[in-house]
């Protein structure tokens, strides 16, 4: 059904979409043409003196120069072109609107496939949404009426200009009038052929759900909305004033929501209908108004995604950077260096363009200025090289390009026991994607590639992950989990099973405009300066499908706003996956072990950073979980989930999620600026944020000096946290859970999204890294994990130390080793403390060559 919608749509669209092709826009009066005319009108009323004014005006009867071979481009109001011009030019215009599907380009679909997209989501909601409007037939009459009052209003004020500026001599408003009414009469006759081919019944006919091809259904698209913005739109461009266009949209606006809110129509009925007129009316403008009265110039959808034909890179489509690249300590190294003033470490991924933005701006203080040292020259040359064919421009020309990124292969064997569960207990390997790992021999074998051309990037990574089998978890562990998670009955002794299997990590389709890259499937998403784990959204776990919006390069405000610094926007919408129960009000907890919910709940999230001084970043970011269950994803669920205030009980009709809201920052120390950065963030659940409520918060914070006095080549990054509240009895291991979802709300197939503290532990890490080289390297860590005894019976304790080396066997291959001990107490899973040795070897090659 979702499909033969989806195509309904496209055929729609493109049936349109040729009114945005083939039509040239037209151009505002230059200044001399309207110093032309004030002087033709003072001449005109020194003539009146003398004579009698003749005001009938030389009718233009030739096409301008840029119509080229359209039918019917004249630069009039209709004035003498009498009933065969008119209806030629009729013809004309209808006959574009149904041979449009032949004249679509590949390019269209930088805004077709959104457009329908978007399209296709209000199909899936539309019957949702209808059903929670009033029913109360007097507010429907009411609506109703109000709609047929919008579309009187703006057809009459047209129809008036019309008649008006004939009367008058005023041609102008004759030519708005006109074109308005042609733009209006055009689009209707086209959504009225739709309405009666594809027969959707209304919101107020059988059972509400809008299906199509029924009799008597004349519901897609609205005849109303496309009227009222084929004629706001020739208003709006027509007469360009501000207040103008908010009158003339607010209007055709006002008319969309009342037929929704009058059940005449659903949302996605007046979505179409008022882009088909707008694509219409734009259409008709373009190609038949006179730019010496005066107006906008109306440029089309494919104009305006074509642009004026140079190459920007603000409108390329770009692959994000994996986050465990090395291209990010790089990055940062500079940064805290005091070479990179503009970057967002709080806020990755980034893509390869943002990479090459930061590394520009670091070539003036590194090349230019010689600041750094011969440390940082070494790693600014090793990124120019990473990023040669952006920086030439053949890697980011907006035509087609693709790259097999990388090829690799790790092996990780461990000996002893591992700690698997971060949710409830901790976990020996972290910040892994989520891959599996138990005791015995582990592997992973990947490759990734990109592709860009214009706007569109598409992006896969894919794995072959083993890891052998292992033993259930013992009667005392699983008795504790569904103790503290409050399901019913205890988990069965299910040992782990082998684990063979093909994963896609991050896989992705994206489209940029202007700097804001919206990108749909498998991403992952790292909120926070630290290294260790960010508290709000990690790589711990396994990459969400999610559909995401993201300013990837900063913006700056007008006016006193500016102040601000730049700006960094980030939003999506994900999915999460593996829960097994779920909390109901009228039901209670309902679910079964290894049986996963068949409506997995969703994730949404915003943040949003600012850089008001080169040294500083601050950030504020909010998560909710929602839906799942008995719940579907709807308008109503999505909207309630950002409501304020906790009004409702967990697992009513109205619960709005699990909500968290967190902020982190970033400060280069005022004295050590290249020497010494502090940072930190810290969240809190079901409040409106950390800074209000620091006792009830988890909190994690860090320094980082990229070089030590006296040994450049050494850095030092220690960083330490606590999801203990200092002063919150109530609060036993309350972080990352929800009443509505009790097998833990933030995991995503049983890994935490967040930091490896879990629950209710505190914690710190350590790192020193000597740079052999720019690229070579070898780093020495520690961590250690203390759970808290109000959480988990006698507590819990985690040390590991370990020594990892990173070597170039030459520039496209590159060899890295680990060796980590770890030593763990918690009696809850085995009352000996236990021990293990994970050994890790992986080989890594980037094939340039490979495009």
């Amino acid at each position: 059904m979702i499909l033969m919608q989806m195509r309904l749509i496209v055929f729609v669209f493109s049936a349109a979409s040729s009114l945005t092709l083939t039509a040239p826009s037209s151009v505002p009066a230059s200044p001399q043409a309207q110093e032309q005319r004030s002087v033709d009108a003072k001449d005109e009323d020194a003539r009146s003196t003398s004579k009698p004014a003749d005001t009938t005006r030389e009718i233009k009867t030739e096409k301008p120069k840029d119509a080229g071979d359209l039918p019917g481009v004249y630069p009039t109001a209709g004035f003498g072109r009498g009933f065969h011009g008119l209806a030629r030019d009729f013809l004309g215009d209808q006959e574009q609107i149904w041979k449009s599907p032949a004249k679509l380009r590949f390019s269209d679909t930088e805004w077709l496939v959104p457009l329908s997209g978007i399209s296709a989501g209000l199909f899936v909601t539309d019957h949702d949404f209808s059903k929670h409007l009033s029913q109360n037939p007097s507010t429907i009459s009411h609506y109703k009426t109000l709609s047929n009052a919008g579309v009187g209003a703006l057809i009459g004020g047209a129809g008036g200009m019309w008649l008006l500026g004939h009367v008058s001599h005023h041609e102008h408003w004759s030519e708005t009038g006109f074109l308005a009414g042609e733009a209006a009469l055009n689009s209707l006759l086209a959504v009225e052929s739709f309405k009666y081919t594809l027969r959707r019944q209304r919101p107020y006919q059988g059972d509400g759900s809008g299906p199509f091809f029924q009799s008597g259904g004349t519901s897609f698209p609205s005849e109303h909305a496309a009227a009222a913005w084929s004629v706001a739109g020739v208003i709006a461009h027509e007469y360009p004033a501000p207040l103008t266009k908010i009158m003339a949209y607010g209007l055709a606006s006002l008319v969309d929501i009342s037929r929704v809110r009058a059940q005449q129509h659903f949302p996605s009925d007046v979505v179409v209908g008022a882009m088909i007129g707008n694509l219409v009316a734009q259409n008709i403008y373009s190609r038949r108004h006179d730019p010496d009265l005066g107006g906008a110039e109306w440029r089309s959808i494919s104009q305006i995604f074509r642009g004026d034909g140079s190459s920007s890179p603000a409108n390329h489509g770009s692959p994000y950077v994996p986050l465990d690249s090395w291209i990010y300590p790089a990055l940062d190294r500079l940064a805290a260096m005091g070479l990179i003033d503009s970057g967002f470490a709080g806020m990755k991924p980034w893509t390869r363009h943002e990479c090459v933005r930061l590394l520009q701006e670091a070539s003036e203080m590194v090349v230019g200025e010689g600041r750094g040292g011969p440390e940082a020259e070494k790693i600014y040359r090793l990124l120019e090289t990473e990023f040669r064919d952006e920086f030439e421009g053949t890697g980011g020309d907006g035509r087609f390009h693709g790259r097999v990124e990388s090829v690799y292969a790790r092996v990780t064997g461990i000996s002893g026991e591992p700690l698997t569960d971060g949710n409830h207990f901790g976990q020996t390997v972290i910040n892994d994607f989520g891959r599996p790992n138990q005791e015995g021999f582990n592997s992973v074998d990947g490759i990734s590639a990109w592709t860009t051309s214009g706007r569109w990037v598409g992006y896969v990574r894919a794995e072959y992950q083993h890891s052998p089998s292992a033993p259930a978890q013992p009667n005392s562990a699983r008795q504790f989990i569904a103790s503290v998670d409050n399901i019913p009955g205890v988990p069965s002794a299910t040992p782990f099973s082998t684990v063979n299997r093909l994963r896609l990590l991050d896989a992705y389709v994206g489209m940029n405009f202007e700097n804001w890259q919206v990108s749909f499937g498998k991403q992952s998403l790292w909120w926070s300066p630290t290294q260790g784990g960010p508290l709000m959204f990690s790589d711990n776990a396994e990459p969400l499908d999610m559909f995401r919006i993201n300013r990837v390069s900063p913006f700056k405000l007008p006016s006193i706003l500016g102040w601000l610094g730049p700006i960094r926007v980030e939003w999506f919408l994900g999915q999460v996956d593996g829960h097994e129960f779920v909390f109901l009000t009228n039901t209670g907890v309902t679910g079964q072990f290894g049986r996963p919910l068949r409506r997995q709940p969703f994730l949404q999230g915003q943040k949003i950073s600012l850089k008001p001084t080169p040294n500083f970043e601050f950030s504020v970011s909010t998560t909710t979980v929602f839906a799942g269950g008995p719940t579907s994803l709807t308008w109503h669920a999505f909207l309630r989930s950002y409501s304020v205030g906790n009004t409702f009980h967990q697992g009513s009709a109205e619960d709005p999620g699990d909500r968290r809201s967190g902020v982190d920052f970033s400060y280069r120390v005022p004295g050590l600026r290249n020497w010494l950065t502090f940072y930190g963030d810290a969240f809190t659940e079901d409040e409106f944020s950390p800074l209000n409520y620091p006792r009830k918060s988890a909190f994690r914070g860090g320094i980082y000096m990229p070089r030590i006095p006296g040994v450049p080549k050494l850095d030092l990054r220690l960083e330490g946290g606590s999801t203990v509240p200092p002063d919150f009895p109530g609060c036993n291991g309350c972080f990352y859970v929800n009443g509505h979802y009790p097998d833990g709300s933030y995991v995503n197939l049983g890994n935490l999204l967040g930091s490896w503290l879990g629950r209710a532990g505190q914690g710190g890490q350590a790192w020193s890294t000597y740079w052999l080289t720019s690229r070579n390297k070898i780093q020495f860590n520690y961590r250690h994990q203390k759970i808290d005894t109000f959480y988990l019976p006698q507590g819990g304790t985690l040390n590991d130390g370990g020594v990892r080396a990173d070597f170039s066997l030459s520039t496209t291959v590159m060899l890295s080793g680990s060796v980590q001990y770890e030593k763990w107490n918690c009696p809850v899973l085995d009352p000996l403390p236990k021990s293990n040795v994970t050994t890790s070897i992986q080989f890594t090659f980037w094939p340039r060559s490979w495009k």
